[in-house]
């Protein structure tokens, strides 16, 4: 069995067994949904009344109101308004599509109205709506997560399946806190020890029963004595096909939700297509890019953006050269051998941090090591010059990567590029973070860089290699800047 930590707040939730009923998942702060609309209203509605006063248009209250309820009319068609999304995460390019179809609406009903207001200034008033809205998602899907690590505003879950599969479900689930789920029971199906902690609410046997429902009559009292929202099931040989299907039967009947987890991890659902063959239901799970005009585009991102970098930032990199040759003694960059695409080798820069015998030091600091895995990080690194020290607090270390970037070694985004003594020890599951260019940032880097343990790390960098897009590159390099801002883990 693999061993995982499991967060406090979800062991004490999922331990209260059938006597304390959690908030359910459409139990999420009352406060969202009047937010939201009166985000997404105001903020269209005021700066397009503004704009068109100044423009002097004849009705710019009725301007103002019609662009205030074609946003909110956009988001509720789009069902941004559901319970099911409220808080949650969406990131910048959904909402950047909703704009899109505003402009589109609105365009429309100028040309009907004949209104005349120049195109720019009326494109300039509704960019605050854009803007508005993608800051109170954020709002929003802070207070969610902070009240999920709480074990708050959640979904009350029974699992149900094969003891060792039931097992890795509840052990992924309690893993992480970036979904709604607490597992409250879990109903196996045959015999065999579980170690989890959570409350055995049935247990079915290892073939379906000669009496009709006795299936559905055990997971039904379970779901009722536990207070259950969702039965998740995890389907193995003893619980499939038609015995699964009349469990599902009688849940629907009785008005509750089932889901089924298909054995797939980390994949994203934009790579699943629903088929069916013959009556039976079939995912097919879409190739990972890996080629196409979302790579040519890729390609030709970093190649500009990296060029583009070099040329801006200049003066910052004098700057920082400076302080770091009257900070310590030795060469401003530093330069260190990484691993690339293919396992390729390259040599990374990097603005000087350490002082200059730090790679000789590192043996002697081997027992304070505060990673759990392949890596080596130490909170307060006594190599660490003070330059060194506000350079690593901002990231602006990572600058001189944007060189790799424009010779092709590395990418705007991708994994962190690991060490020729990490990639030594890797495994089947670690060398398949080599298959991209590795990035300057990542989902490594806005998720909590250094405070991740090992397991996380490899299975973000993972998600990454599988589940890349082109549009998700974007919307990590957005952010990358709250994350820089935040400095969570970065030492």
């Amino acid at each position: 069995m693999r061993h995982v930590h499991f967060p406090a707040q979800r062991v004490a939730r999922t331990a209260q067994g059938p006597t304390a009923p959690a908030r359910r998942l459409g139990d999420k702060a009352r406060w969202y949904l009047p937010a939201a609309l009166a985000a997404d209203f105001l903020g269209a509605a005021v700066p397009v009344g503004l704009v068109f006063e100044a423009a002097q248009q004849v009705r710019p209250v009725y301007c103002a109101l019609g662009a205030a309820l074609a946003w909110t009319g956009v988001q509720a068609l789009r069902r941004r308004y559901a319970s099911r999304l409220l808080g949650e995460s969406r990131g910048v390019l959904p909402v950047l599509h909703d704009w899109l179809i505003l402009i589109g609406v609105l365009a429309v009903a100028r040309v009907v109205t004949e209104e005349d207001t120049p195109r720019l200034s009326a494109l300039g008033a509704l960019l605050p709506a854009l803007l508005i809205t993608v800051a109170c998602h954020k709002l929003t899907y802070r207070h969610l997560s902070a009240a999920r690590r709480e074990a708050q505003a959640v979904s009350r879950v029974l699992v149900v399946g094969e003891p060792d599969a039931a097992e890795d479900v509840i052990a992924h689930l309690a893993a992480r806190t970036d979904h709604p789920y607490v597992v409250v029971g879990v109903v196996p199906v045959g015999a065999g020890s579980l170690a989890s902690g959570v409350p055995v609410a049935a247990r079915l046997g290892e073939a379906m029963p000669q009496a009709p429902g006795g299936d559905s009559e055990a997971v039904l009292g379970a779901v009722r004595s536990h207070h259950a929202d969702l039965v998740l099931v995890t389907p193995g040989a003893r619980f499939a096909g038609d015995r699964l299907r009349r469990v599902a039967w009688a849940l629907h009947d009785a008005g509750l939700e089932l889901a089924v987890f298909p054995g797939l991890v980390e994949v994203s659902v934009k790579r699943l297509e629903t088929l069916t063959a013959g009556g039976l239901a079939v995912l097919r799970v879409v190739p990972p890019l890996s080629r196409g005009w979302q790579t040519l585009l890729k390609s030709v991102l970093d190649r500009t953006g990296a060029a583009a970098g070099l040329l801006l930032l200049s003066p910052l990199f004098l700057g920082i050269v400076l302080a770091i040759r009257f900070g310590s003694r030795g060469p401003a960059f530093y330069r260190q051998r990484r691993i690339g695409r293919d396992g390729v080798p390259f040599v990374m820069w990097k603005f000087r941090t350490m002082v200059v015998d730090a790679d000789a030091r590192k043996a002697e600091l081997s027992g304070a090591n505060e990673n759990d895995g392949l890596m080596f990080k130490m909170r307060r690194d006594p190599r660490v010059t003070r330059v060194g020290r506000l350079l690593r607090r901002t990231s602006m270390d990572e600058l001189p990567q944007l060189i790799n970037v424009l010779t092709g070694h590395m990418s705007l985004v991708g994994p962190r590029p690991p060490l020729p003594e990490e990639v030594a020890e890797y495994g089947e599951v670690e060398l398949r973070r080599l298959t991209v260019r590795p990035g300057m940032t990542g989902l490594w880097q806005i998720s909590g860089r250094s405070d991740l343990s090992w397991d996380e790390t490899i299975q973000l960098d993972l998600q990454y290699v599988d589940n890349w897009s082109f549009t998700s590159d974007v919307d990590v390099m957005g952010r990358t800047l709250r994350a820089v801002v935040d400095g969570r883990g970065a030492y």
